[in-house]
């Protein structure tokens, strides 16, 4: 199936469950599930009174008169917890468990903000607030405009997570996250639902560009970053989709079948580094199921795994519409359901009277729901005033994005010099994709095109070239007309590329300098990528490249292409022919400046793949069991709550999907096989040139130390990207070849400077998950310890005894 088709066949279905709630049919199941309209709660905020007694001044949230301890902002959260939890009726702590509903949370009920898709609940008897929930893996995710106000609430549009893991920069994407947790803050968003932590198990998933590598210390790393920029500003953040969401085919009912090794050596690593590193304030179960059973529901991964080996603290909730039984998701110790049905409600308060629901787990939900609600700037009733520094985060986009993108190749053209008219060849090149679709989608102000970047940037576009873009536009209208609300979802905008007739062409080669021609992809929550016309070139697209390159070579006139995608796409095929390469991503609403940052020189790139570029899509062990064709998720069984189907009528890689590769996915895949690659993990070019040197290692009872020298040797200032890996040669065990330890990132070195960069990694990171004893093992013996610029290109190398 063609991608086309494909999100055609996504939008029907879209199309049909809307019909069906319009015209009322199935409105009793369908608007149940949906919205909890028939709770016998107001779901509005208690009127709350300053008051001072015995000179200390507080907020008399139930209305008595006096201090209670929980109104008592002295207190320590346990207590104040403590004692509104001792005066909850067990009614009141049922409700708290589930959201509001899709209705409330959307603004279409008074009160609401616009664009938030879940809430925690109030209890307005004892003043307890609405907590509100947003989307926002890329940017907070609210709606721009409201009625009867004349004023806007735009959000910033940062860059992709792939990008930002591109930057191998924890301090940089720990400004990104301060930046977007500061606009939740100022327009009253309490949670922010992100990081995605899954890992880049496969190429074709459409939701990677919210999922920052293939590598779960990367992933770690990055994600932890993020959330503790994020929850610097009072703003709580929600890592999903914990665990094992790699795809999207039938993702409410997909069984990941995975070995106990791989979950924790993979899968699960990288949401343990965030919890270790950050502790953010929730977690996020996945829709799927794990080995039989939906994670929502699964105590093993939730409660002993989660909270007993990894040490969380926070609550879990639910992706929304997650789970199918709601007493069972409480037991397990998913904390809070979102968005909150009807159905869940009565399900809940029947377990509270037959004795199915643990009182004890109700309490202990109960208390984690409320430790983020007293943590929550809503209860210091902070008055937030919708006034973000829009301008000053848009410069924060500009440059994390520029940081993040891989510079794959370069034969001398780059920076440009003497270059003044530049001929834009594809669609892309005039309407720059900012991110993806879905939840990770932002509603910002604008999109920086790469034409408006360049002519900011002093560079003439050339007008053959535009005047083409502009016929091929005004011959398929309806192509470029950019999808709308749940449309953009489910419809992609993929408009068709354009083709420049031979004197097209000649006059663009004759009159322009150089010509930059733009690859596009965009992908998105709902469905999978293909391996036709989206891995692989389309045939426009190759033979608008070779003609472009043909053309311009011939006149001794150079081709930069740039891919503005968020997924990995085949390169190996014609990364010969262009003089250079630049892998732009996703890279927000300021994507063109950032990419004309770059090609003028204003910044060296640094950018470092955080994932593999293989030869061949079937060079991937997990090409044999993934959705090729294209799957989605169904929205009417979705929407119906339908479990998953009797394993007699399973179908492969859709309803059951068997994680035979193992611990082999990526760079472990690929350096194990002896596989070539297109572009490794961990690589990216730079315009200046570093040495690393003087490589020394020393162990502690705990802890390798690494340190080294790394130098400038080129003419340009830069920075580089140091990458640790540790192998075990001639293991008793089955372990990949190497494995990513530790990273660093230098700061910006001048011509011919020098830093000491030290890297540590605990002698228990070496360790590998014994099946047989359930538990982390460190073989003893000798590991190699390899420092390098990529996992392919390591020239420093000690042995260390363990």
């Amino acid at each position: 199936m063609n991608k086309y088709l494909k999100w055609t066949l996504i939008g029907l279905g879209s199309l049909i469950v809307l019909l069906v709630i319009v015209a009322g049919i199935g409105y009793k199941v369908l608007s149940n599930r949906m919205f909890s309209f028939e709770d016998d709660y107001n779901e509005k905020d208690a009127v709350i009174t300053e008051m001072t007694v015995d000179g200390v001044t507080f907020f008399d949230r139930n209305q008595n008169g006096r201090l209670d301890v929980y109104e008592d902002d002295r207190q320590p959260i346990e207590a104040r917890v403590a004692d509104v939890m001792a005066q909850m009726t067990l009614e009141e702590k049922i409700h708290l468990l589930k959201g509001s509903g899709l209705a409330s949370a959307m603004g279409m009920v008074e009160g609401g903000i616009a664009g938030a898709v879940g809430t925690i609940v109030p209890t307005p008897r004892l003043g307890i607030p609405t907590v509100y929930l947003s989307d926002g893996p890329a940017g907070l995710r609210i709606q721009p405009t409201r009625e009867g106000e004349d004023r806007t609430y735009y959000c910033t549009a940062f860059p992709i997570a792939t990008l930002l893991a591109s930057t191998w920069n924890v301090d940089l994407v720990g400004q990104v996250g301060s930046a977007m947790g500061n606009e939740a803050l100022e327009y009253g968003i309490d949670v922010i639902l992100g990081p995605g932590a899954n890992l880049h198990r496969h190429p074709l998933c459409g939701r990677n560009f919210e999922y920052y590598s293939e590598d779960p210390v990367l992933t770690g790393e990055m994600g932890a970053a993020m959330v503790n920029g994020i929850e610097s500003h009072g703003v709580g953040t929600s890592v999903k989709h914990y665990v094992a969401n790699n795809q999207e085919t039938q993702r409410n009912t997909n069984n990941a079948v995975i070995s106990e090794r791989a979950l924790r050596e993979l899968y699960l690593r990288g949401f343990e580094i965030i919890v270790k590193k950050s502790q953010p304030w929730t977690i996020m179960s996945s829709y799927n199921l794990v080995n039989g059973k939906y994670v929502a529901e699964n105590p093993y991964l939730l409660t002993d795994v989660l909270r007993g080996d990894m040490g969380f603290e926070g609550l879990v909730m639910s992706d929304w519409f997650g789970g199918r039984d709601a007493v069972a998701m409480v037991n397990a110790g998913n904390d809070l359901l979102e968005p909150g049905t009807k159905p869940q409600w009565d399900a809940l308060l029947e377990g509270a009277e037959d004795g199915s629901l643990n009182m004890e787990a109700v309490d202990t939900s109960v208390r984690r729901i409320l430790e983020l609600i007293f943590r929550s700037r809503k209860m210091q009733n902070y008055a937030y005033g919708n006034n973000p520094d829009l301008d000053a985060h848009a410069q924060v986009t500009r440059q994390s994005a520029a940081e993040g993108m891989v510079l794959l190749k370069n034969d001398g053209t780059l920076p440009l010099q003497d270059i003044r008219n530049i001929a834009l060849i594809g669609v892309t090149s005039y309407d720059f994709i900012a991110g993806g679709t879905g939840s990770g989608d932002v509603n910002e102000a604008y999109t920086v095109s790469l034409e408006e970047g360049l002519t900011e940037a002093g560079f003439e576009i050339n007008s053959a070239a535009r005047a083409a873009f502009q016929s091929h536009k005004a011959a398929n209208p309806e192509a470029f007309e950019k999808p709308k609300g749940l449309s953009a979802m489910t419809q992609p905008y993929d408009p068709p590329e354009m083709q420049l007739s031979a004197d097209q062409l000649e006059e663009c080669v004759s009159t322009a300098d150089l010509a930059i021609v733009t690859i596009g992809r965009n992908s998105g929550e709902g469905g999978d990528r293909v391996e036709k016309d989206d891995f692989l070139l389309s045939a426009e697209e190759k033979e608008m490249l070779a003609t472009t390159i043909d053309a311009f070579h011939a006149q001794g006139k150079k081709v930069v292409v740039v891919l503005n995608i968020g997924g990995v796409i085949e390169t190996a095929s014609w990364r010969d022919q262009p003089d250079a390469i630049l892998l732009a991503w996703q890279g927000g609403q300021e994507g063109g400046n950032s990419v004309a940052d770059i090609l003028r020189g204003a910044v060296n790139p640094s950018g470092k793949l955080p994932m593999t570029f293989p030869v061949h899509l079937d060079d991937h062990a997990a090409n044999a069991n993934f959705p090729l064709e294209g799957g989605t998720m169904d929205l009417v069984s979705f929407l119906s709550q339908e479990g998953p189907k009797p394993e007699s009528e399973w179908v492969r890689n859709q309803d059951v999907t068997y994680y035979e590769e193992g611990i082999y996915v990526g760079y472990r895949h690929f350096d194990k096989a002896g596989l070539e690659v297109s572009y490794p993990f961990g690589y990216g070019l730079s315009y200046t040139r570093f040495s690393h040197a003087g490589m020394a290692t020393s162990l502690s009872s705990d802890t390798l130390t690494v340190r080294l020298t790394v130098t400038n040797e080129g003419d340009v200032a830069g920075k580089e990207v140091v990458q640790l890996y540790v192998g075990k040669p001639g293991s008793a065990v089955d372990r990949p070849e190497r494995e990513l330890k530790a990273f660093a990132k230098t700061p910006e070195l001048a011509p011919g400077a020098s830093v000491e960069v030290v890297m540590t990694v605990p002698v228990a990171d070496f360790a590998y998950w014994d099946e047989g004893r359930a538990a982390w093992t460190v073989e003893p013996g000798t590991y190699q310890v390899q420092v390098g610029s990529s996992s392919r290109d390591l020239p420093l190398s000690q042995m260390v005894e363990i």
